[in-house]
Parts: C-alpha cells; sequence; structure tokens
C-alpha cells in the first residue's frame, strides 16, 4: 500500500483540511479575514434572489418511475450476466474493471447494481468519523466574548448536572461534511458535547441517533437543497419517537425564503452562510434554557 493510500485509510489528509477549514473560520467569525458581502461591507438591505424551487419528492417518484420502466424493458439475462462478470473481474483481478461497469451500463444495469455486484468482493468502505478539537477555540484565546460564552456553557453544565450536547447531521444525498465539522470543532471547543453523524443519514436514522446520545439540539448541516423535505421528516421521526422536546437547528447554504416553512416545521433557528458560529452557540444555549424552563413548568 502507498504511503498517500495509508495516509488515505488513517484519515490524515480529510483531518489537515478540516483543521485548515477550522482555523479560516475563526480568523472570518473574529474579523481578521474580510469576505466581501458578508462580515465586510455587507449590503445596506438584502436583495431577494429568485430561486428555481425544486419538489423533491416529485422528482423522487419521477426517478422511481423511470426505474421500473427500465427494469421491465431490459434483457435481464444480459444484464445479470454482465453484473456476473464485473463480480468475476473483481475476485480473479484479471479484466478491465472500468469497461466492465461501462458494458453493464449498456444493458442497463443501475449504479447501484454495479456498486453492489463489486461490493460482494471489495466489501463496502466505512469513513470514520474523526472529529478535531482545539483548532477553532485557539484563534480565540483571551478573547473576553469567546470566554463569555463559554462560561455559560459552563454554568449549564453545573446547574444540569451535564454540558448541552449536540448532534451535527448530514442528511440525504448531501456528500460534502467540511461545514459541518468546523460547526462541531467550533461548539465543542465552546464547550458543548457533540455528536458528529455520519453522512448520508435517512432522516429516521439521525433521529434514532440523537435519541439514543440523549442530545439537547441537532444542528443540521444542509449544502444540498434537501432542507425541504428532510428536516419535517426527521422532526416527524423525533415525535413519534417520543423525543419532540429536542431542538432543531439549521445551517447552510438555505434560501431566506425558505426559512418561515421550516419555523413553521418545528426548526427553532435557521442560520445562513455568515453565521458568526460564537453568537449562534449562544442563541442555541439561550433556546435550550428556555425549552427546558418551559417544560419544567
Amino acid at each position: 500500500m502507498g504511503g498517500m493510500t495509508k495516509a488515505v485509510t488513517a484519515g490524515m489528509p480529510k483531518q489537515r483540511i478540516e483543521e485548515a477549514a477550522a482555523r479560516r473560520q475563526a480568523r472570518i467569525d473574529r474579523g481578521e479575514e474580510a469576505i466581501v458581502g458578508v462580515n465586510k461591507y455587507r449590503p445596506e438591505k438584502d436583495e431577494p434572489v429568485d430561486i428555481l424551487s425544486v419538489d423533491n419528492a416529485a422528482v423522487r417518484e419521477n426517478k422511481i418511475k423511470r426505474l421500473k420502466k427500465i427494469r421491465a424493458s431490459r434483457d435481464h439475462a444480459k444484464c445479470l450476466s454482465a453484473l456476473d462478470a464485473l463480480t468475476a473481474a473483481a475476485e480473479s483481478g484479471k479484466g478491465n474493471l472500468l469497461q466492465l461497469a461501462i458494458e453493464a451500463t449498456r444493458a442497463r444495469a443501475t449504479v447501484g447494481e454495479i456498486s453492489d455486484a463489486l461490493e460482494k468482493v471489495f466489501t463496502r468502505h466505512r469513513a470514520q468519523i474523526r472529529s478535531i478539537t482545539g483548532v477553532y477555540g485557539s484563534a480565540y484565546a483571551g478573547d473576553a466574548g469567546f470566554r463569555k460564552i463559554r462560561q455559560e456553557v459552563e454554568a449549564f453544565a453545573e446547574a444540569e448536572g451535564r454540558r448541552p450536547r449536540m448532534l451535527v447531521v448530514k442528511m440525504g444525498q448531501d456528500g460534502h461534511d467540511r461545514g459541518a465539522k468546523v460547526i462541531a470543532t467550533a461548539f465543542a471547543d465552546i464547550g458543548f458535547e457533540v455528536d458528529v453523524g455520519p453522512l448520508f443519514q435517512a432522516p429516521e436514522e439521525a433521529a434514532r441517533e440523537a435519541i439514543e446520545n440523549d442530545v439537547h439540539v441537532i444542528g443540521v448541516s444542509s449544502q444540498a437543497a434537501g432542507h425541504k423535505t428532510l428536516v419535517p421528516q426527521l422532526i416527524d421521526s423525533l415525535r413519534k419517537g417520543g423525543a419532540g422536546d429536542i431542538l432543531v437547528v439549521c445551517g447552510g447554504v438555505i434560501p431566506v425564503q425558505d426559512y418561515e416553512f421550516l419555523f413553521a416545521n418545528g426548526v427553532a433557528a435557521v442560520y445562513g452562510p455568515g453565521t458568526h458560529i460564537p453568537t449562534a452557540a449562544a442563541e442555541v444555549m439561550d433556546i435550550i434554557k428556555k425549552r427546558r424552563k418551559a417544560a419544567a413548568e
């Protein structure tokens, strides 16, 4: 195994990238690095941007119909033969897997079926979730505001007997988790206990993990426009699991015109691009305290 392959397997390059991203986010939050229109030279009033809204449920239904049609109309024996050839080549180590995958595609095999054919031999890669700590907080050494929010978290821990706990999740087909990892390390450095869910979780899986870990809040990181479908499903799953008291906050690339929809569906707060993380953490703490006070009454 080559050095770089070993490094990737150990998760080293990804960790270094995430550490660099956390350091940069801290510089942006402190105003040391300017991003025009975000933390410097902001417009006096935000201009509404016309955004195409896609009905995720309708797209999914259409895709399922097309898949059924393809499976019904293809040459079943030819398709199976192409997939078997792929598995055999993976087993023997002989033959061009890309060429065989193209042939399977021409026989109308799906990407999922091709993956399954290879998985029989290679098994499935499971990404290890590693969290980094101290990187974001180190940029705030001696900062009075940062110290204040940390003291609030400590006071909560003393009063409640445990720290505020957050689960950071990525749901659906959103394959980018660097922003989620930056949020996780920042909140951990502020004093939260933070769990990070794996990529591509279903809402039901995220809800189950939140309930099992007994978290106060779920932070949904969204980049791929699935928030209007996935977040209501997550909240519904929490309620069905008897955990409707777990707060859900959302962050990432979410259009302002979708905020009201999310609030109406039970989301406690939404943080768009350019959010100052320590301010967001203070707000989340405040929401947790208010929710717990209301439950006690």
